[in-house]
């Protein structure tokens, strides 16, 4: 009821997605600093020779990060919004793997076919 006699009616929706706590915050904050700091760390310090190993360390690394940042700060779980939101996550997720795979093979494959060969190009000489 307001201050002039009208009586106001507030609907809440049960399935709310909740706000994260100061703690939440927190562990999510140091969680993405430890995260980058690491990596940053093993780079810097050439703490691995292999740059193949390196570069799948680092990755692993940022796809954890991009998780923690899902979490803890976009607050996505499969309860939020009726689950609505891990299915457009799992959709855009799907989309760019067609498209970064798809790109990859054209790429390989027009590297592949396209190209001249040493032979060939010792022929044209």
């Amino acid at each position: 009821m307001t201050s002039d006699g009208v009586h106001v009616e507030v609907l809440h929706s049960g399935d709310q997605a909740g706000h994260g706590s100061r703690k939440g915050y927190l562990t999510g904050f140091i969680l993405s600093v430890i995260l980058t700091a690491v990596p940053f760390w093993l780079v810097m310090n050439h703490v691995l020779t292999d740059p193949r190993v390196m570069a799948g360390l680092v990755m692993g690394f940022a796809l954890v990060q991009i998780v923690v940042h899902m979490v803890y700060f976009l607050h996505m779980n499969t309860k939020s919004e009726g689950g609505w939101t891990m299915l457009a996550l799992i959709f855009t997720v799907v989309l760019v793997v067609i498209a970064l795979a798809g790109s990859l093979w054209i790429m390989y494959h027009l590297n592949t076919n396209m190209m001249p060969t040493m032979q060939n190009m010792r022929d044209m000489s």
